[in-house]
């Protein structure tokens, strides 16, 4: 490990200072904590398709992809036109205007559910509101999350299992809001139908493809079963997409897996890389939040509806993104160009593994892909996790750590245990992440951390 930490600080001595000096601004030095990393983070200069170049020079294959935000790869040459126009016309009106008709437009031709919708600035925000909507609509208090499914970082869904108890995750929490939080584990059917029993329920929302994007897949036929459950309990079905919204399909995993949910949340790549997301499903739920007429003063003090304000919904220039971004997907086949992308990747490192009797193995799911490492794992049959056992990724965390370091090395940045495809990475891509893969694995095996 010492060679390759070593290696890492001489590449990326500019990162370095960098956050020598951002440790006095901010906690831990970062903006965000999935940013965190030892000894210190790399910065980034510019980006540009699927690659970004740090402020050392070291031109890096990009698996983060703007947290799953760029479908289209960094910089799409429209895109990045039309918030040029946005941003000519003014930055924030503080009024109505046609770009956000026309993006709201936009979202519901494509996402199956939607019949109206309301934007947000973020997917916390969505997922917040969504359970707002559900709790306004049922006349209920209590929701359901799956363990490990992560819904954003408002109170009520900062939770995790413990003891069959739903505990804060976070602190600065009150104990009070865990008392109409139900947390059930995954793919466990009898439980969930136990919990929605009582007729107490006013919202099950979980991530369709599984906890963390797919690392912790979702049997085959549990969504579907959900979906059964939650009708029959007059329960509402809320599909948080706001990372596989248009990228498993234009309209998302609901039309990838054929299940129309009550309500779906969406974010990242609905704003084209700029800040925004929606709430949108059954108009009678999203009508909620309608005014009376003339009530259009925020002081109003009508109580039979949803309140909900925000001084960047539907932004001027997030709308130019993502009605730009949308009407791409909508009408090119990006989707499926990742999704081919990533099965080469993820048959490419399979091959790596097999070759090298490396232990582990790599799956994926649409345009995403991860893989497990340090113990002998299953393959895939084809490319989506099929095997009995849950996967493990790494569970060696100086494994895993030693292994973001060689790829940094290398050229290569991941997310978490795997990546984010675009529609720009191609087989220079593969090939350069397929090689990076191999030295790491040199590197490991050097240094005798990795059998």
């Amino acid at each position: 490990m010492a060679n390759i930490l070593a290696n890492f600080e001489l590449l990326h001595s500019s990162s370095k200072k960098l956050a020598a000096e951002a440790s006095s601004v901010f906690p831990s030095g970062v903006t965000h904590d999935a940013r965190a990393f030892e000894p210190f983070p790399i910065y980034v200069e510019k980006a540009q398709g699927p690659r970004k170049w740090d402020v050392d020079g070291n031109e890096i294959v990009d698996y983060i992809g703007g947290h799953g935000s760029l479908l289209l790869g960094h910089n799409r040459p429209e895109v990045i036109e039309n918030v040029k126009n946005a941003l000519l016309r003014g930055t924030h009106f503080g009024s109505s205007h046609d770009l956000e008709i026309a993006w709201g437009q936009q979202v519901l031709k494509m996402v199956p559910c939607g019949e109206k919708l309301r934007f947000t600035s973020s997917g916390t925000e969505a997922t917040m509101m969504a359970l707002r909507l559900a709790r306004a609509y049922t006349g209920r208090e209590k929701v359901v999350k799956l363990s490990d499914h992560f819904h954003g970082w408002h109170d009520i869904v900062v939770g995790k299992l413990s003891n069959d108890e739903s505990q804060p995750q976070s602190l600065g929490v009150p104990d009070s809001f865990y008392e109409s939080l139900i947390i059930v584990k995954p793919n466990d059917i009898g439980s969930l139908s136990d919990v929605l029993a009582n007729n107490e329920i006013a919202a099950v929302i979980l991530e369709p493809t599984g906890a963390h994007w797919g690392e912790i897949p979702l049997d085959s036929g549990y969504l579907q079963k959900v979906r059964e459950l939650t009708k029959k309990n007059n329960t509402l079905m809320i599909m948080d997409e706001v990372i596989t919204g248009f990228r498993m399909a234009p309209g998302g995993a609901q039309e990838y897996y054929n299940i129309l949910p009550d309500l779906s949340t969406h974010a990242k790549i609905i704003a084209g890389g700029l800040p925004g997301g929606c709430v949108t499903g059954r108009e009678e739920i999203i009508n909620i939040l309608e005014m009376n007429a003339g009530g259009s003063n925020h002081h109003s003090q009508q109580q039979d509806r949803v309140a909900h304000q925000g001084t960047y919904n539907a932004n001027p220039i997030s709308a130019a993104a993502g009605l730009t971004a949308l009407k791409i997907i909508s009408t090119e086949n990006v989707t499926e160009q990742a999704n081919l992308t990533t099965k080469k990747l993820v048959n490419g490192l399979n091959n790596i593994f097999r070759e090298l009797s490396v232990p582990g193995s790599a799956w994926g799911m649409s345009s995403m892909w991860h893989f497990n490492l340090g113990y002998e794992a299953p393959f895939p049959n084809n490319i989506e996790w099929d095997a009995r056992e849950a996967p493990r990724g790494v569970p060696d965390k100086k494994l895993m750590q030693a292994l973001r370091w060689s790829l940094f090395n290398h050229g290569v940045d991941l997310m978490s245990h795997g990546g984010m495809v675009s529609a720009t990475h191609g087989d220079k891509e593969i090939d350069d992440t397929l090689t990076g893969f191999t030295n790491a694995i040199a590197d490991l095996r050097s240094e005798k951390l990795l059998a």
